[in-house]
């Protein structure tokens, strides 16, 4: 009788070497589909971060408005009458949320909100020399709002400051008003103007946004917008951005107010993520499939080239079981080489796509990494793939009778 310790291991290693253009081709094949399964995660997860970092770098996760204004029904007709009624949308006018003092450390408290900032915001002009330019006029606490929008990161010139008479605006804006940190502009909204220094420019990532973002205190924006002690919105981040949507449905059980989460403010967006991510989801099947393919293809193969040994090493007293090991080691080994070999090449592919691809100020387009998590991930599902694949080679060397074997 063979000995069962490491007989599976040292047959199924001497198999692989004697078939060595076999293995080595295999190998390759797993560690190109290994590579392309990273490199693809890697790269969606990294655009997908990038888009949302754009997308939610100048927005709050939650929004929470005054209610729309409605035009109060017509009086039901009487039975038995005809009434004639035309109904008209109402304009919105500017308005607060409603105590929304007393709203903020409700919402604070919350265990899944990070913070809240109170803002005032509406239409404007901003002036400097012959220049006019349409504003969006945004009042804030700026302590609160960078926590919510990290508007201190997004500094290019200057120092985020805002004091009575001080201003922070996009760098678009700056451009085609001709002006710089220190400099001063008149902001206009009706019959108010105010003059204001500009203390930083800042870049949100999106040029519309650059073009028209001026942010003021909180009380010179109600002073400016005629709502003294108002705050037409309030801005919350939350801890997962994922669960915005979830979080909104339940605000809006509990308060009578307008309450919109990122999602449903940009509905195409997370239809395009979504979509991105099926179609990963799609490409690592598929290709994992071709993968456990190869793997079984080549092992078929080794199971006719080595019907002799097999019959020869179940004469000498090899049981059914390990020849049946002896096939899944060698899916085993195969997938575990290839994946290692893949992950490798997948870094490479990353390296690359830093180094070489760049967008038009020089910079990478995005970051792109391969985190340890889903390389391990990858890894351990090509290996478990190649296990699999071996399964049905294994069971036809198994079931191989010794004495016809030898035979042919």
């Amino acid at each position: 009788m063979i000995p069962g310790l490491g007989f599976e291991w040292r047959v199924a290693l001497r198999f692989l070497r004697e078939g060595r253009m076999q293995t080595v081709l295999i190998i390759v094949g797993v560690a190109a589909g290994v590579a392309v399964i990273a490199y693809i995660s890697a790269l969606i997860s990294g655009l997908q971060g990038s888009t949302l970092t754009k997308t939610l770098g100048a927005q709050a996760h939650i929004s929470v408005r005054a209610p729309d204004d409605v035009v109060t029904p017509a009086w039901p007709a009487v039975p038995g009458t005809t009434a004639l009624t035309d109904t008209q949308p109402r304009a919105q006018r500017l308005r607060s949320v409603a105590n929304w003092q007393a709203l903020v450390p409700l919402l604070e408290v919350m265990p899944a909100i990070a913070g809240v900032s109170p803002m005032v915001s509406g239409a404007g002009l901003a002036l400097r020399g012959e220049a006019t330019q349409a504003i969006a006029l945004m009042g804030v606490d700026l302590d609160r709002y960078d926590r919510v929008v990290g508007l201190r990161s997004k500094v290019i010139s200057g120092t985020a400051r805002l004091a009575p008479g001080e201003a922070i605006i996009g760098r678009e804006l700056a451009a085609d008003l001709g002006v710089r940190a220190g400099d001063r502009l008149t902001v206009q909204t009706g019959l108010v103007s105010d003059s204001v220094r500009v203390t930083a420019l800042v870049d949100l990532g999106i040029k519309d946004l650059n073009r028209r973002t001026v942010i003021v205190p909180l009380r010179a924006a109600q002073n400016l917008l005629g709502l003294p002690g108002g705050a037409t919105s309030l801005d919350l981040t939350v801890k997962d951005v994922w669960s915005a949507q979830t979080l909104a449905g339940d605000l809006r059980q509990q308060f009578p107010y307008k309450i919109e989460s990122w999602q449903e403010s940009n509905a195409q967006l997370v239809s395009a993520l979504n979509a991105q991510s099926v179609s990963t989801a799609l490409i690592r099947g598929v290709v994992l499939v071709v993968v456990v393919l190869g793997i079984a293809s080549v092992l078929v193969v080794s199971v006719v080239q080595k019907r002799r040994e097999i019959g020869i090493l179940r004469a000498m007293g090899a049981t059914r079981g390990q020849i049946l090991r002896l096939f899944l080691v060698q899916g085993a080994v195969v997938g575990a080489l290839g994946s290692a070999l893949g992950i490798a090449l997948a870094v490479l592919m990353i390296w690359l796509f830093t180094k070489f691809v760049r967008g038009s100020d020089g910079l990478p387009l995005f970051v792109i990494t391969l985190p340890l998590a889903t390389a391990v991930q990858v890894a351990l599902i090509a290996t478990v793939c190649g296990v699999l694949a071996a399964v049905a080679p294994a069971r036809r060397a198994a079931a191989l009778d010794p004495a016809q074997a030898i035979r042919m």
